[in-house]
C-alpha cells in the first residue's frame, strides 16, 4: 500500500510540474508576441518621428506626455514610433526634429529671447495650450506666420486637446464639432422608467464644485446672484470647495458625483473664462450623471449639447434662469424631458480611448504623410487665438 501511495504522489507531482512548465511557456510566448506587436508598431513607416518640447517638459500638459516612446507605448497608441524629448541637442541639430512644440502659457516670457533661430522647411512648429486666451492671450505679432499647426481645445485645431468626446448609441464618435446634427428633441425616445424612479430622490435645487473663487469670467458673481434668487423662492445653491460652505473630497470624486446626482436637480457647469469652444470637464460631471447642467461660458453650446438638455445662464440671464429652474423642479415630467438625449448619446473623457487620446492623435498626425507634406501656416495667430474684443484693449509688441 505504501508503494502505491508513493507512486500516486510522484504522479501528482509530475502532473503539477508539467502544468507549471506549460504555463511558463505560454506566458513567455504571450510576452514575446506583445513585444513583437509593440516593436512592429514602433517601426511602422520604418522611421522614428522626433518631437522636441521647446518649453519646459515639466509643465502641464507636457508633463503627462512621457519621455521617449514610453507615453505612446503605455497608452497603446496606434502609432508608437514617436520620440519625445526636451533636450534641444538630442539630435545634434534642432532642424532634424520633425516637430517642435511650444506651450502657449510659456511663450509670453520667451518671444524676444528664446525662440529657435533656424528651422527646416519640413518641420512643423506647433502652438499648444489647454488654457484659454482669456487667461493667456498672445501679445506679440512675432508669432504670426510662425506656427504650422495648433494643438488646443479649439475645434478647428489640427489636434484637439479637448476634455469631451460625444458618441452616438452605436459608439461612433460624432463630436464635439462646429456643425452638429443632433436628433430633434421630439424625435428622441422617452426616458426609461428606471431613470424616472431615480430622479425622484432629488430634493435640492443646485450644486456647484469650485476651487478658484476669482475667475476671468466672473462666474462667481453670477453664482452669487443665482443663490440669492433661489433663496427668495425657498431653494438652495450649495457650493462645494474653497469658495463655499460644503466639502467633498477630491479623492472620492465618484462618490461626490453620485451624491450630487441623488440630491440635486441642477449642476453649475461654469467655466473660468468666456472663450470660444472652451468647454472643460466641468460639463462632464453633469452629463455623465443624471443632472441637468446649467452652463456658463463663451462657447456655442449647440456644438457640445443637444437642444433641450441644458440651461444657458448667459442667454437666459439670472432671473429667467432661476424661474426656469423652479418651474422644472415643480414639474417632474418637464424635468425628465431634459434626459431624453441619454437614449441616443453618451459623453466620455478623451483619455478613455486611443481614438481620442490627444497624445496618440499627435503621433498619428506625424505619421500622416499628407499632413506632413502639406504647406500650412497660421498667418494671423492673434486673430485665431485671442478673443474678438481683445485687440481694442491691448498694445502689441
Amino acid at each position: 500500500m505504501r508503494v502505491i501511495f508513493f507512486v500516486q504522489k510522484l504522479f501528482c507531482l509530475f502532473i503539477l510540474i508539467t502544468i507549471l512548465i506549460i504555463i511558463h511557456i505560454n506566458m513567455k510566448r504571450t510576452v514575446q508576441i506583445e513585444f513583437f506587436k509593440v516593436w512592429k508598431k514602433s517601426f511602422n513607416a520604418n522611421t522614428t518621428k522626433y518631437i522636441l518640447l521647446w518649453t519646459s517638459p515639466q509643465t502641464v500638459p507636457f508633463s503627462d506626455m512621457g519621455e521617449g516612446q514610453t507615453g505612446f507605448i503605455k497608452r497603446n497608441c496606434p502609432h508608437v514610433n514617436c520620440y519625445v524629448t526636451g533636450n534641444r541637442t538630442y539630435l545634434g541639430d534642432i532642424k532634424r526634429f520633425d516637430v517642435i512644440v511650444f506651450a502657449a502659457p510659456q511663450l509670453i516670457g520667451i518671444i524676444n529671447k528664446d525662440l529657435p533661430t533656424e528651422r527646416s522647411l519640413r518641420q512643423k512648429y506647433v502652438f499648444a495650450s489647454i488654457e484659454s486666451p482669456e487667461n493667456y492671450p498672445l501679445l506679440s505679432y512675432k508669432l504670426n506666420n510662425y506656427f504650422n499647426w495648433t494643438w488646443t481645445y479649439k475645434l478647428d485645431s489640427e489636434v484637439r486637446w479637448g476634455y469631451i468626446v460625444i458618441r452616438d448609441s452605436k459608439g461612433n464618435i460624432i463630436g464635439p464639432k462646429k456643425e452638429m446634427h443632433w436628433i430633434k428633441l421630439q424625435d428622441m425616445d422617452p426616458v426609461s422608467k428606471d431613470l424616472e424612479k431615480r430622479i425622484k430622490s432629488k430634493k435640492k435645487a443646485a450644486a456647484w464644485f469650485v476651487s478658484n473663487c476669482f475667475s476671468a469670467s466672473r462666474r462667481e458673481e453670477v453664482a452669487k446672484e443665482i443663490k440669492i434668487d433661489l433663496m427668495k423662492n425657498y431653494h438652495v445653491l450649495d457650493i462645494y470647495g474653497n469658495c463655499g460652505l460644503f466639502s467633498c473630497s477630491k479623492d472620492k470624486a465618484d462618490e461626490c458625483n453620485k451624491m450630487i446626482e441623488d440630491k440635486y436637480y441642477f449642476y453649475l457647469s461654469f467655466e473660468n473664462s468666456l472663450s470660444e469652444d472652451y468647454v472643460t470637464e466641468k460639463l462632464l460631471i453633469a452629463v455623465q450623471y443624471n443632472i441637468v447642467p446649467v452652463v456658463f461660458g463663451g462657447a456655442n453650446y449647440s456644438r457640445f449639447l443637444p437642444d433641450g438638455s441644458y440651461l444657458d445662464a448667459r442667454k437666459l440671464g439670472v432671473p429667467k434662469l432661476v424661474e426656469k429652474m423652479i418651474e422644472l423642479i415643480k414639474n417632474p415630467k418637464k424635468y425628465l424631458e431634459y434626459f431624453r438625449w441619454k437614449n441616443h448619446y453618451s459623453y466620455h473623457k478623451t483619455s478613455e480611448s486611443v481614438e481620442t487620446n490627444e497624445y496618440c492623435k499627435m503621433c498619428s498626425l506625424l505619421n500622416d504623410d499628407d499632413m506632413m507634406r502639406r504647406n500650412s501656416i497660421y498667418d494671423d495667430l492673434q486673430t485665431w487665438w485671442n478673443e474678438p474684443d481683445f485687440k481694442s484693449n491691448v498694445v502689441y509688441v
